[in-house]
């Protein structure tokens, strides 16, 4: 072989293995996405802070599991409207009280950690304190599980271990680019 083509090879070789490919894997974040409803709205906008705020007579409270990255940044919010009046009708009004419908969707099953299944969609109405905030009526319909900076890692024990973990861009979602 002559050192011309002995040195393209080599050189070649080097540029492969430090260069990134193209078709890279791209990765992002799996993890709770908060969204919220106000009274009357009929879409879900996706909260621009944690759930300890105050949530308003005849709103819904939206959680779902989901994934975004630098190539997908908009979290998908829950598959189910939110209509406080199909979640609430047969709920009364209480005294003192408010009425906040919750909609929790565990995610797509691509979605899923390695050996855990996605949970049945969330669909409620509940009768909570007039001071409540959005923790206390996500904690009135399952449980709760929250890192020590307050980030909501799990809920009705799924995930069962992790919290906003990254993960490589499911396929899925690629092909939906």
């Amino acid at each position: 072989m002559n050192k011309k083509y002995s040195l393209y090879i080599t050189i070649t070789a080097l540029l492969l293995s430090i260069s990134t490919p193209a078709q890279a894997t791209e990765t992002g974040y799996r993890y709770w996405g908060y969204f919220q409803a106000a009274p009357q709205e009929t879409v879900w906008t996706a909260a621009m802070t944690g759930p300890t705020v105050n949530v308003e007579d005849g709103s819904v409270e939206g959680w779902a599991f989901t994934f975004s990255g630098s190539s997908i940044p908009d979290a998908s919010s829950p598959t189910v409207l939110p209509d406080f009046q199909a979640l609430c009708k047969k709920t009364r009004p209480r005294s003192g009280k408010k009425r906040i419908g919750i909609v929790i969707d565990f995610g797509p099953s691509y979605l899923a950690p390695a050996s855990e299944r996605t949970l049945k969609t969330v669909k409620r109405c509940i009768v909570i304190k007039k001071k409540a905030q959005g923790i206390d009526v996500l904690a009135r319909v399952v449980r709760v599980r929250a890192n020590k900076s307050g980030l909501i890692c799990g809920l009705a024990g799924y995930p069962r271990k992790e919290c906003g973990v990254e993960i490589p861009t499911p396929a899925e979602l690629v092909s939906n680019k």
